[in-house]
């Protein structure tokens, strides 16, 4: 029988991309990488499957929008050809909106940098979830989402589980609490861990994989 590390282990292998790493974004604590993992999280906050939002992201940063400056030059009409290219096409006009509205508060107020979120924050996740959601179209979810991923760079606020990382945790039969999940990996694989967890909460059948 396996121990509960073994498992959180194997669970990482199979299923622990990040989901960063599938849109494309090499996280790294610099203010491009966390521009492009907050334009993935609102992506990732409305009705619609993971991966069309995934395949959206990339097409953004296809585009070259890997950051809020980029971004916020592109007109209303260019963001919405590119999010139909990615499927976003049922949300592409708000969704066009919301990302150049997003630009702007991160330039006006942090000079364009997410780290300076964390800092005005003291790094503190529950203040820093608060800040995202100043953001339209980043709530309680979307906040969750970009503390499970940013937490591979920003020490400060792991262990970043939330309600769907635990719901995974439990189908899977680990530890529910954070600091006892937490404890079964090594902090750099806390973010892969919770993107396996999230991925077995949607699909209880990947358990059996």
């Amino acid at each position: 029988m396996s121990t509960q590390r073994e498992r959180a282990r194997h669970l990482i292998d199979a299923h622990g991309r990040t989901f960063a790493a599938e849109a494309a974004i090499t996280l790294r604590d610099k203010p491009a990488p966390l521009w492009q993992l907050l334009v993935l999280s609102l992506l990732l906050s409305t009705r619609i499957s993971s991966d069309i939002a995934l395949s959206t992201a990339r097409e953004l940063f296809a585009a070259k929008w890997r950051t809020p400056q980029r971004l916020r030059a592109s007109t209303w009409a260019e963001r919405v050809e590119v999010l139909g290219r990615g499927g976003y096409r049922r949300y592409d006009e708000s969704a066009a909106t919301r990302l150049a509205e997003a630009a702007d508060l991160l330039i006006d107020r942090w000079d364009g940098d997410l780290r300076k979120v964390r800092d005005e924050a003291d790094g503190q996740p529950r203040r820093i979830a608060r800040l995202l959601q100043e953001f339209t179209g980043i709530g309680p979810t979307g906040a969750n989402i970009f503390l499970r991923e940013v937490q591979q760079v920003w020490p400060s606020v792991r262990p970043a589980f939330d309600p769907l990382v635990r719901k995974g945790a439990k189908t899977v039969g680990l530890p529910e609490q954070d600091e006892k999940l937490a404890a079964l990996v090594d902090d750099e694989d806390l973010a892969a861990l919770a993107a396996a967890l999230v991925r077995l909460a949607r699909d209880p059948g990947l358990a059996e994989a």
